[in-house]
């Protein structure tokens, strides 16, 4: 009898054990982690849990967390849905932390899930009329970036705040997110548009090219990118196809209100194809563009306050550094985007140590500025109005072929150095993990399954 109760309480142990696993992935998924590091820092509490990893087993989906524990007599296993998908930067930090805090200072069970609900619970950095002011001057940016004057800033920005609401408004009453992404489009489009006749700007039509910028899901691309060099193909593939929805609901709305309000305007698409992608502002200008959009869009993510004068200064290399390799020496947009972004994430490699925050964090706010919104309208705008003219598809498929590869290799500017860097230090945090583990061992507070 007695070892039927012993035992028991070992299987009820264990179960709790799987189950605070099980939550800390689910957390780190929920918060657009990509599924590398999930797959470490679970690691790393299955570790502090006492759970052998030869023993572990971890299945990552997109929608499900699968584990199981089992040796030569034993099977355990366990499984964990994940519904609320979003972007929170600094539950993903607080979580990484954590892992390593629970082994260093000996957590109890009770200890670790009193954390780990706090970090659930925590409210965000932002309030939401706050993330929608700042996602507003975030598209101002875009659309000073784009060669627009700073009234064509400011409208933008409004149409971006209305539009943005109206996207959290549609989530709230329970329409569903890609129809709430196209429905906040077509507003964003009809209000910029609706501006265009009011003589303020005189670039009347850049707030269109920026207004929607806010809905790229560029946290989505760059974990799909690094899923599939980490080889973690499942969750990649999953991710781009809701990246794809995302664009596709994006690109609805504005098609809609296009062929809605802008049918009588025939010149409109001969407007937007004149818009010029030279520079012709000094390099300050667009620096201090470049830093409006990469702190408005980390508001969006969750980052810390401390860390937005990083991202600021991030997101003003990321775009000086592709103007001059685009402009100055000529190598062209994609190359020019491949490399403001793999400068960026080669100095995130270090700067992750003085900061304390994982890669990512500092990565993803300062790249978008370089989103190519001119090409992704034109290409949208040429698809709209084809009339059968000859070379209307080969002048839509060039425009959206250049802009999917400028968003392809600013993924992979970020991604690449990230991984290297990665692999390169991974044998170094093992051995720490390992001293660490083994003075637990020795302080007797290490029980193993």
């Amino acid at each position: 009898m007695t070892n039927e109760t012993t035992n028991e309480q070992e299987v009820l142990l264990l179960r709790r054990k799987l189950d605070l696993l099980l939550r800390t992935g689910k957390m780190l998924m929920e918060s657009a982690a990509d599924t590398n590091r999930i797959e470490r820092n679970m690691k790393r509490v299955a570790a502090y849990l006492g759970i052998p990893e030869e023993k572990l087993h971890i299945d990552i989906r997109w929608t499900m967390l699968m584990v199981n524990v089992s040796d030569e007599k034993h099977s355990f296993s366990k499984f964990q849905k994940c519904e609320k998908h979003g972007i929170n930067m600094e539950a993903i930090s607080k979580i990484s932390k954590l892992s390593w805090r629970a082994i260093e200072q000996d957590y109890s069970l009770d200890k670790y899930e009193e954390e780990l609900e706090k970090i659930a619970h925590q409210k965000r950095n932002y309030t939401p009329y706050v993330v929608a002011i700042c996602t507003g001057f975030a598209c101002g940016g875009f659309c000073k970036l784009f060669g627009g004057d700073w009234i064509a800033f400011l409208i933008t920005a409004l149409c971006t705040f209305v539009g943005f609401r109206t996207r959290a408004r549609c989530i709230e009453f329970g329409i569903n997110v890609y129809m709430s992404i196209a429905i906040s489009a077509f507003v964003c489009t009809c209000l910029a548009y609706a501006f265009s006749f009011t003589g303020w700007s005189v670039t009347p039509y850049h707030p269109l090219l920026a207004c929607t910028l806010y809905i790229v899901p560029g946290v989505p691309l760059i974990n799909f990118v690094d899923d599939m060099i980490d080889n973690h193909l499942l969750v990649g593939i999953t991710r781009a196809a809701n990246t794809v929805m995302m664009v596709g609901g994006m690109a609805f709305g504005i098609a809609f209100a296009m062929r809605l309000l802008v049918m009588s305007d025939v010149t409109i698409d001969q407007k937007f194809s004149e818009l010029s992608m030279v520079p012709h502002d000094g390099y300050w200008v667009y620096a201090i563009a470049a830093a409006i959009a990469a702190m408005g869009f980390a508001t969006i993510f969750n980052i810390q306050r401390r860390l937005l004068w990083v991202v600021a200064i991030g997101g003003i290399i990321a775009v000086c550094t592709r103007n001059f390799v685009n402009f100055e020496l000529g190598y062209g947009p994609v190359i020019g985007s491949f490399m403001g972004s793999f400068v960026v994430s080669l100095l995130a490699v270090k700067a992750v140590h003085w900061f304390h925050v994982p890669n990512h964090v500092l990565t993803i706010p300062s790249v978008i500025p370089m989103v190519p919104g001119v090409l992704m309208y034109r290409s949208l705008l040429a698809f709209i109005n084809m009339h059968g003219v000859i070379g209307e598809v080969t002048n839509a498929f060039s425009n959206g072929i250049n802009s999917a590869l400028i968003i392809l290799c600013i993924s992979l500017g970020v991604a690449v150095p990230n991984i290297f860097a990665r692999r390169y230090i991974a044998k170094d945090r093992q051995k720490f993990l390992q001293k660490e583990l083994e003075e637990r061992k020795a302080r007797g507070k290490f029980i193993e399954w």
